[in-house]
């Protein structure tokens, strides 16, 4: 069915069309380009329509993000508009997330006015010379799945259809659309669109029953099969197939990083994360949408095991290098694989008795690594700075199915325990950093019930552009806890370096250059300038009792808060 409304400019025919597509938020870092889009919302608003809504946001890196942790809470992809040149060289870094995170979004940036004449949104401002490139969209082509420019008397529909199916088919990643302002202000009378979008998404692709059956013959052989993920949490319809295939095997489920609730952390069968004595023995290895799951340097697979490789895209295609051996390579969505493969499994069958003492190993391993855990974080207590392991596990008491915990950096991952798919996220494989800042503030809007904890060290913070993070959050009400882990140093940088140079004149001297960041900064006044809670923990004894501050000035008092953890 055909809606026809009155509209005065391409602008306004843009903005109705996002709306009727499901689009929620209109995430903008604004510049001279926006002319007609600012236009376009006075007028939608003083006809109460407020949809999308627009969030301003003052850093592109935080805008992306917000778009990001909305969709990886919804699935529902979002609009984010930076400005033109600039604008897009910003948000690049967190654009590259999105983009090996596999997450839809339909990234715009205006272009720089194309006419130098009297034409209505033609050049009138200095910089509309100096920030034109020969190709904009160049910039950001390696990392998007489709790149266009809108142009004059275009298919209006058809562009924004194409651009939304292709976002969210699989692999998703983003898509970049450049505004001319000529052509979003351009005069029209009207503008007739279809009530459904022209194209649907390439989702729901599954692996040939022959290579299941394939994969199926080859797991119930094996003496010793173990699976590795990453992100098949990214579907949350994923975990529950993951269990059963698990289950049916008696075989250990194994973390490499962990980007989503993958696999209940209470079951016997999840493993941890570490892979390094456990990939050498295995006969057969399931790895399943994880892009490294061992560092070649430190362990490898022996050659008479079979490699499985299960994922929408399991060969990792936009990945320029990556070696990784896979003997049987299954292709599309993990959870209609997994439930082929567990049914494939249980038909040839697998010895009940096997299944019981494969278990009952595996359960008894995790006993054991949690007690050492544990200890870890006990030997932490009364630690000055304070120990990571031991504020780690205080945190945890604090989480639970009605709260969110996004993680960059800022707490030890091995101390929490999830089972609830979309309870915890981490940061996206390429590691750009800063991300947890403004995708904890879309988490929130995604789930507004939830409490949101963001967790991230100092250097993240730092490269997410806090100040932005605390504007947005104050100026639409968006309350976080945000939880800095200040170390004072780029960890990272010097780990890297230790471990390339064990014994190099860095490590005997323990001389790090260009690694260290000033401890004393008062992250939690940025915090406070914005109307929120700010506090510095640097006594171990207050850890549990500042938690609880933060969460109250979150979940009662209805405002944003900071711990400034200073921490080793």
């Amino acid at each position: 069915m055909a809606n026809t409304v009155q509209a005065d400019t391409v602008a306004e025919a843009y903005l109705e069309l996002l709306a009727a597509r499901g689009i929620e938020y209109f995430f903008g870092n604004a510049g001279t380009d926006f002319a007609p889009i600012l236009e376009a919302y006075a007028k939608r608003f003083s006809q109460e329509q407020m949809l999308p809504k627009p969030i301003p946001v003052p850093h592109e890196v935080t805008a992306v993000a917000m778009a990001h942790g909305y969709t990886m809470v919804t699935g529902k992809p979002q609009v984010v508009m930076v400005h033109t040149l600039p604008g897009t060289a910003n948000a690049t870094g967190s654009i590259i997330n999105a983009s090996r995170a596999n997450t839809p979004m339909l990234f715009t940036a205006g272009r720089t006015p194309l006419t130098e004449g009297d034409e209505s949104g033609s050049r009138d401002g200095n910089i509309h010379w100096a920030q034109e490139s020969f190709d904009q969209g160049s910039m950001v082509r390696e990392w998007v799945k489709w790149d266009y420019e809108l142009r004059p008397d275009a298919d209006l529909e058809g562009v924004v259809d194409r651009a939304l199916a292709i976002t969210q088919s699989e692999p998703a990643g983003p898509v970049y659309l450049t505004l001319p302002r000529e052509v979003l202000g351009k005069k029209i009378e009207q503008f007739t669109y279809s009530d459904k979008p022209r194209m649907a998404p390439a989702k729901d692709r599954m692996a040939s029953g022959d290579l299941i059956d394939q994969a199926a013959k080859v797991l119930t052989a094996a003496k010793n099969p173990i699976l590795i993920t990453r992100a098949s949490g990214r579907d949350p319809e994923a975990v529950q197939p993951l269990v059963d295939l698990a289950e049916a095997l008696g075989m250990p489920v194994y973390e490499a990083g962990m980007a989503f609730v993958n696999f209940p952390h209470n079951n016997p069968l999840h493993a941890g994360g570490d892979v390094t004595s456990a990939v050498p023995e295995a006969d057969a290895i399931v790895i399943l949408e994880v892009d490294v799951p061992w560092t070649p340097k430190r362990t490898n697979p022996k050659e008479d095991a079979t490699i499985i490789a299960i994922g929408e895209d399991p060969l990792f295609s936009k990945y320029p290098i990556r070696g990784y051996r896979t003997d049987l390579t299954l292709a599309g969505a993990p959870k209609h694989t997994l439930k082929a493969l567990t049914e494939a499994v249980k038909k040839i069958g697998v010895d009940a008795k096997t299944v019981t003492e494969r278990t009952a190993k595996y359960g008894e391993a995790r006993t054991k690594r949690l007690a050492a855990i544990d200890a870890r974080a006990d030997a932490g207590v009364g630690q000055i700075p304070i120990n990571k392991a031991y504020f780690s596990r205080e945190l945890a008491k604090h989480l639970g199915d009605d709260t969110i915990l996004l993680s960059e950096l800022g707490v030890d991952m091995s101390q929490v325990s999830f089972t609830t798919p979309g309870t915890t996220y981490g940061i996206p494989p390429a590691g750009s950093l800063g991300w947890a800042l403004g995708a904890s503030l879309g988490a929130k809007l995604a789930a507004p019930e939830k409490t949101v904890i963001c967790t991230l060290g100092d250097g993240s913070y730092i490269f997410g552009s806090g100040t932005a993070a605390h504007i947005v959050s104050e100026a639409q009400n968006i309350p976080v806890l945000f939880i800095v882990w200040n170390n004072g140093i780029w960890n990272a940088v010097k780990s890297s370096a230790k471990n390339m140079n064990p014994d190099g004149h860095a490590a005997k001297t323990d001389t790090w250059a260009l690694t260290t960041l000033n401890q004393n900064f008062k992250y939690e006044m940025i915090c406070q300038a914005s109307g929120g809670y700010g506090e510095r923990v640097d006594d171990p004894a207050e850890v549990p009792a500042a938690i609880k501050r933060g969460l109250h000035a979150v979940q009662v008092e209805g405002r944003q808060a900071l711990l400034n953890i200073i921490g080793a």
